[in-house]
């Protein structure tokens, strides 16, 4: 019930952005913040570039039991009131039969930043995340990066990583998504089914309940009627009771030929 802990490092930052590596060694993986453009609406689009050596991996917003899920901390970010982080459409990888979700080789993950005011944006904080290989760690980088203001043209790097956003219900052509909670002895049992077109081969759910400290099991998929149904187990880490808001759960579904991403689902 516990994620595997088990996950190794990162670096380096430029453009104009440094990274320190908190670590002795040779790092596998490297990263740049990529200054982007203005939205009419004040934010800017920006890019976090990682690139991992061959062999590499490192993971998704929720990783699966064999990953450690990536976290930011923007505190010491100036004039920053929020960052939205986008996510690519991860890939699967298994290793010593578990199963992970993630990237390797190159991912650029979105992020949409919203100033306090206006002017200069400095985004400066630190990432925790997992890389794995052979050997797993977790590892942390210090981010510093300057966004200039003032260019209104879409920079390509950021905005292929947003066209590579899972489709969203709509796109997808998803027509109903329901959720059914059934409690369990140890938490809650939910049955997601989502009436949508096959993504593509080896279709697998993720279940994200969005409850804090709640563990979610790798989901149960299958096919039935038009409908994919995926049914995970929800616990607390630490044995309490919790409450699931079906509109803040969402459902990844990852195919050979697409993603989609739905947002909340309705009683069923």
């Amino acid at each position: 019930m516990i994620r595997l802990l088990l996950s190794l490092c990162l670096a380096l930052m430029a453009l104009p952005v440094t990274a320190q590596s908190r670590e002795p060694f040779a790092d596998p993986i490297s990263a740049r913040i990529i200054p982007g453009w203005d939205l009419p609406d004040g934010r800017h689009v920006a890019g976090l570039e990682l690139v991992l050596k061959p062999g590499w991996k490192t993971y998704w917003r929720s990783p699966g039991d064999a990953g450690i899920p990536p976290e930011f901390d923007w505190s010491r970010a100036r004039n920053v009131g929020a960052v939205q982080v986008d996510w690519p459409t991860p890939e699967i990888h298994i290793q010593n039969g578990l199963r992970s979700i993630g990237y390797d080789g190159r991912v650029v993950i979105p992020l949409t930043v919203t100033p306090r005011r206006s002017g200069a944006i400095r985004l400066r904080g630190r990432m925790h995340l997992g890389v794995c290989a052979d050997v797993c760690m977790p590892h942390a980088i210090d981010l510093d990066g300057a966004l200039p203001r003032g260019n209104g043209t879409p920079v390509p790097a950021v905005a292929s990583a947003l066209a590579a956003l899972p489709y969203s219900a709509e796109e997808a052509g998803v027509r109903a998504a329901t959720c059914r909670l059934r409690p369990t002895d140890r938490g809650v049992m939910l049955e997601a089914r989502v009436a949508l077109p096959r993504t593509g081969r080896g279709e697998i759910a993720v279940i994200e309940p969005n409850v804090a400290d709640v563990w979610t099991s790798e989901a149960r998929v299958h096919r039935a009627d038009g409908w994919l149904i995926a049914v995970s187990e929800l616990v607390h880490n630490r044995g309490k009771p919790f409450a699931i808001d079906r509109s803040d759960v969402v459902i990844t579904v990852l195919g050979g030929q697409f993603a989609v991403e739905i947002e909340g689902c309705t009683a069923g």
